[in-house]
């Protein structure tokens, strides 16, 4: 698997990260088709071949049910071969998503899940946005948070996951990376991700692949269309990928492998 930094930090992540809202939340969820949670069984097998592919980024969250707790049980012995990227901001309790951005909470949610996960540090923290991204920046100060936490040595890089342009871009002069949407049918973000570049800042991309959606996409070969679109931005650190199928992930893997080094603006960065 390929690899590159993110932005001007010393962290390396996989082209490809690994979302993991699947293996704790199936409710309220934009997927095409309803699914089971998958068994501890099979989220070692998918663990196992993520890291042959080498894929090394895991991203979760509070928000997505009990992935945190089911990813601390199987990264036991294995904590340096993984990098970990969770959220702060936003919980799913019964069913429903609850948004708190004050200090007090962004410490505990922090605190949390360093004992869901079983580890003393994080290797990335996003602010959870609701979509009100610049009062959560400006009003609630949640990366002012995220930075102090930062500075205690909890986290290793901070940032936000946001919903709109100006927000993005905002949250990229107080952080690290931010992660934004971003495929052929959802473009609006380019100009935070071309903003993140010229700033040396890490992207991560979200929803992809429409969040299963592939036929709003193309009709055929989806999912490289999606990747030769995407990797054409310069800058751009890793694309999340959110599957509990083994199969997915390796196919994946190799049209983002593909889209990378067919482009020649990007080869320089793929390594």
């Amino acid at each position: 698997m390929l690899k590159r930094q993110l932005g001007s930090t010393d962290i390396e992540v996989s082209i490809i990260g690994l979302g993991t809202v699947k293996f704790g939340r199936n409710q309220n969820v934009h997927y095409p088709h309803p699914f089971q949670l998958p068994s501890d069984d099979e989220i070692r097998t998918l663990l196992a071949d993520a890291q042959t592919l080498g894929i090394n980024l895991l991203d979760t969250a509070p928000a997505y049910g009990h992935s945190e707790e089911r990813l601390g049980k199987f990264l036991q012995g294995q904590r340096q071969q993984w990098i970990i990227a969770s959220k702060a901001g936003e919980d799913f309790i019964n069913g429903q998503s609850y948004f708190d951005f004050t200090a007090a909470n962004i410490r505990h949610s922090v605190e949390r899940s360093l004992k869901r996960l079983q580890t003393d540090y994080l290797d990335i923290v996003l602010i959870h946005s609701d979509g009100n991204d610049l009062s959560i920046i400006q009003k609630e100060n949640a990366l002012n948070t995220l930075t102090e936490l930062k500075k205690s040595g909890k986290i290793r890089a901070i940032g936000m996951s946001t919903k709109t342009i100006a927000g993005g871009i905002l949250a990229l002069d107080h952080s690290d990376a931010v992660m934004v949407t971003f495929n052929p049918t959802a473009s609006s973000e380019r100009d935070v991700i071309r903003y993140a570049h010229q700033q040396q800042k890490g992207i991560l991309i979200k929803k992809a692949l429409a969040s299963g959606h592939l036929n709003k996409i193309a009709r055929e070969d989806a999912a490289l269309q999606a990747f030769n679109f995407i990797l054409r931005e310069p800058g751009i650190s890793s694309i999340v990928i959110g599957t509990v199928n083994s199969e997915h992930l390796r196919a994946n893997a190799e049209y983002a492998k593909i889209a990378c080094l067919s482009s020649s603006i990007q080869q320089s960065s793929c390594k």
